[in-house]
């Protein structure tokens, strides 16, 4: 009814699910807005809070929007291998619009083969948040740069209650809490999931065992209890009780988002940013860390895909509207001229990213067709890891290989369902259900 009333009067409806919400979506909204009135014949219906459960199960079943967006484009490998999303390559041809206006990372992470299923709107850099304060009465001057700095700084800023628990955690280290993942990790190492024939290679690469080792050590220092009690206490990580916007997190790995949601909060926190400390044989990383980015397709059989690809076109290649977007919500555009944009804003909390968005060795997790179904057997192995369940670390990355690489022979499940989709599922219970298990290895 909804589609047959906007022909009557001459427009068309496109409706796109975004991952956005409450003053994240505002900014969107504005800059929808600012779309429709340049093609008012073309009207957007605007769905904040969609996770990529919900747009998973719209890709399988064919009933869902217009346009799909996504922070983790990492999940719809399997989609864009089989034919799941409209090829925009064609548009960007029929349009005279080079792909290498966009920036090389994120270019990698919305192509798979020959098909540009996805174009990238933004991106984000991790890095590392420190509170001034805290540090300044810790005697300390500036922020870490190696592991083992990290490590001291961490335990130099922890303070405790008289009954022992934890009222300031200098570094949390706890794979789960807030952004703290294997990839994030694995980054400031070196590590590599795959080897040159396309297998997993976690066992033969010791960057992996070396930051599983360096965590465990840290966390074992806390006790692991002690930081599962703290992080039921504080606040959930994009509330307005976010324990570093609260003064009770010193140091923390986050996305450039972070510094428009402390000035959105109202957050006195007296902060800094800086990369994220390296594994202290690496030194050549600093400067760098993990990104991802936004990305946005149109899925197959959607209906409207020319009026859909206005509005891609104009989110994802309209240096204004990027600049727009990227200040609102303080995060980084994905279009080479951008980024260079005098109305960009760069004050200095926010060109730590920038510069981290773009060093060489910054990247994204690779695209596979089994989407990110290897980072949650890894991320499974690494609850029982600190949780001090495997004795034998090598031989049990040797096991995540044998599970990974089974995954990549076979990417569906023996009931039809993706890879992808049972990694999302896995990563709502923290060490994995027996059979869910079972079903990625069936």
């Amino acid at each position: 009814a909804r589609q047959a009333s906007a022909y009557l009067l001459g427009h068309t409806t496109v409706t796109l699910w975004m991952g956005y919400a409450a003053q994240e979506l505002a900014v969107l909204s504005e800059v929808v807005a600012d779309f429709e009135t340049r093609h008012p014949a073309i009207k957007v219906d605007l769905v904040g809070g969609i996770d990529d459960e919900r747009i998973i199960e719209t890709l399988r079943t064919g009933d869902g929007p217009n346009i799909i967006s996504s922070f983790e484009s990492g999940n719809f490998g399997p989609y864009a291998s089989a034919g799941g999303l409209v090829d925009l390559g064609p548009y960007l041809d029929r349009d005279q619009i080079d792909d290498t206006i966009f920036t090389d990372a994120t270019r990698s992470y919305t192509r798979y083969g020959d098909r540009r299923w996805a174009l990238p709107m933004l991106a984000d850099a991790y890095g590392l948040y420190y509170n001034r304060d805290l540090l300044a009465s810790a005697g300390l001057s500036g922020p870490p740069r190696t592991m083992s700095e990290l490590t001291d700084y961490a335990k130099r800023l922890t303070t405790h209650r008289a009954d022992g628990s934890l009222l300031v955690v200098g570094f949390n280290p706890l794979f789960g809490f807030y952004e703290n993942t294997v990839s994030q990790f694995g980054h400031q190492f070196g590590a590599r999931w795959f080897g040159p024939t396309g297998e997993s290679s976690v066992a033969d690469d010791p960057a992996w065992a070396a930051m599983l080792r360096w965590q465990k050590e840290l966390l074992d220092w806390y006790g692991l209890e002690n930081l599962r009690a703290f992080g039921r206490e504080v606040g959930e990580e994009f509330s307005t009780g976010n324990a570093f916007e609260k003064g009770r997190l010193a140091l923390s790995l986050d996305g450039e988002w972070r510094v428009g949601f402390i000035a959105a909060n109202g957050s006195p926190v007296n902060f800094g940013t800086a990369p994220l400390p390296v594994a202290d044989g690496r030194p050549e990383l600093y400067g760098s860390g993990p990104i991802n980015g936004t990305i946005i397709g149109i899925p197959s059989g959607a209906g409207q895909v020319d009026e859909a690809w206005q509005l891609i076109k104009y989110l994802t290649t309209d240096d204004a509207a990027l600049v727009k977007l990227a200040n609102g919500l303080r995060n980084i555009p994905s279009t080479k001229s951008a980024l260079r944009s005098p109305d960009l804003v760069r004050d200095p909390a926010s060109a730590v990213f920038l510069d981290i968005f773009a060093h060489p060795k910054s990247g994204a997790s690779p695209l596979t067709s089994i989407g990110t179904a290897y980072e949650a057997v890894m991320a499974t192995f690494a609850e029982r890891w600190q949780a001090g369940e495997v004795s034998d670390l090598v031989g049990g990355l040797r096991d995540v290989d044998r599970e990974i690489n089974i995954l990549l022979r076979r990417p569906m499940a023996a009931d039809g369902t993706p890879a992808d989709e049972l990694a999302i599922r896995w990563r709502g219970s923290p060490a994995g259900s027996p059979e869910l298990r079972a079903a990625f290895l069936s």
